[in-house]
């Protein structure tokens, strides 16, 4: 059985109780894990409390070594990391892989970080003292909290642990409920590096409960969460009133366009990543396609035929040639509420040109698999444009020039990313300008780098996590001023 990891040591919960983590391939139960409640987040809150000003004064080489010696460990146990995060998210074993190597690429990025930390000198007017002047220090926030979700479990949890712990913060990591296993076997890994007890530690239990004591206690000074839009406005209704420092990565629904100069074969390739990778379970995965009318017609056709190509199948086997293996939706409720998005599409007058049902035959009986969707002719009033469609479905529209492609674009409350496929600088430089999202691709499938800050507006979030950016949401800059000092 899985335990959480507080202050140095490996724990049941408080109260005893356990559930079952399931594997969304089969059904079958993976392991148990604690059912964490508000005294194990009391517990891991007093322990980041009594190890802040420890970490806060360790020299930042100091930090940056023991970040480099954990970064390590978990390398050295990545094909068992690999199938443990396929077994309790679903996701196939290559992506599982992609997923655990953008972690640690992440964590060396801030790692490399730690020692480059600096402050600034700022001259003062003369008129009160000729000599003063002002140094702006940049301190350690406090104790953090990450919140966790399901769909990219390891990746979303670096985004957090990387720049806390460069900074100087003690950070707690609480996962999705359904995905706690890797998370907390990695965060064991990187402690057993050296880490001081209380710096790193992993809480597993509801987020109405643990959740929110670990959101609501004083002694918290910091909460990061990538999770739902509706996730997002209940923490901060719960943070913001405490002056706490937020940052919100929420829900998206990422528009891509397709002009008629583009690479066509690279924009096919884009969309299908774009959208069906992780069965479609990203927050900044494509989600409404426009394609200029003059190749609307050859896009669409080359996009079905590779749509086709999916396999639906348990995430630890390959598909045979030319099929491409993808794996179930993460739970039951996931994919019903995919299927449901189809049919309201359908009803309204849209037409599937690929998959949309659930496949049957050996091996996908008791998993939560869902054939790839590609849809056409879809209403703009359907909920598959005005909700966040978490799941392997696509609708493509038909738009006739840029202008009306980038309004279509920014009728959506969300506004995490999107891209633009062209070789016309005039055009990716308007839709850069214009479009209303927190990153733009350009001839890019719709990634998150660790070297640029990443985050949404609108409906989609506040503040940014990756790049050197996200340390500036765990430093509070001091000012100091010296005056008279001859």
């Amino acid at each position: 059985m899985a335990q959480m990891y507080i202050n140095g040591e490996w724990v049941n919960a408080a109260s005893g109780q356990t559930y079952d983590v399931k594997n969304p391939a089969n059904g079958e139960v993976v392991d148990a894990a604690p059912l964490g409640g508000e005294v194990d987040a009391r517990d891991a809150i007093a322990a980041a409390t009594a190890a802040a000003r420890l970490w806060a004064e360790t020299a930042p080489d100091a930090r940056a070594d023991l970040l480099r010696k954990g970064i390590e460990n978990v390398r050295a146990h990545l094909p068992e990391l690999t199938e443990l995060l396929t077994l309790e998210q679903g996701k196939p074993l290559f992506e599982a892989g992609g997923e655990l190597h953008h972690f640690l690429h992440g964590m060396a990025f801030y790692a490399d970080l730690a020692s480059k930390i600096r402050g600034s000198l700022a001259p003062l007017p003369p008129a009160m003292n000729p000599k003063s002047y002002g140094v702006i220090m940049p301190l350690p926030v406090g104790v953090s909290v990450g919140i966790v979700p399901w769909n990219f479990p390891i990746t979303l949890m670096g985004t957090k642990v990387g720049p806390a712990l460069a900074a100087g913060c003690p950070i707690i990591i609480k996962p999705a409920s359904t995905t706690p296993l890797t998370t907390l076997r990695i965060i064991g890994l990187l402690n057993e590096a050296g880490l001081p007890p209380g710096v790193l530690q992993g809480v597993t239990g509801p987020g109405g409960t643990l959740g929110h004591e670990l959101v609501s206690h004083p002694d918290v000074k910091r909460v990061a969460l990538t999770g739902s839009s509706a996730t997002g406005q209940r923490v901060m209704a719960v943070a913001g009133p405490k002056f706490k420092r937020v940052t919100l990565e929420l829900g998206g629904s990422d528009p891509m366009i397709v002009c008629p100069d583009a690479d066509m074969a690279k924009a096919v390739n884009g969309a299908m990543i774009g959208r069906y990778w992780n069965a479609g379970q990203a927050c900044l995965a494509v989600k409404r396609l426009y394609v200029f009318a003059d190749v609307y017609d050859q896009f669409v056709e080359s996009l079905a035929g590779k749509v086709r190509r999916y396999e639906p199948g348990d995430g630890r086997t390959k598909a045979e040639k030319p099929h491409i293996r993808i794996g179930p939706l993460h739970t039951a409720s996931q994919r019903q509420e995919v299927l449901d998005q189809i049919a309201d599409a359908v009803s309204k007058g849209a037409e599937l040109l690929v998959g949309g049902d659930i496949p049957t035959g050996p091996g996908v009986e008791n998993g939560y698999y869902l054939n790839p969707a590609l849809l056409v002719n879809v209403d703009e009033n359907s909920k598959m444009v005005t909700e966040e469609v978490f799941g392997p479905a696509l609708p493509v529209f038909k738009v006739h020039d840029l202008d009306e492609a980038i309004a279509k674009a920014n009728s959506s409350q969300w506004g995490l990313g999107a891209s633009i496929w062209t070789n016309n600088m005039k055009w990716a430089n308007q839709a850069a300008r214009e479009i209303d999202s927190g990153m733009v691709w350009v001839n890019q499938i719709h990634y998150g780098y660790d070297e640029l800050p990443f985050g949404g507006v609108k409906a989609s979030g506040i503040g940014r996590e990756h790049g050197p950016e996200a340390l500036d949401y765990y430093l509070e800059p001091k000012s100091v001023v010296f005056g008279g000092l001859d």
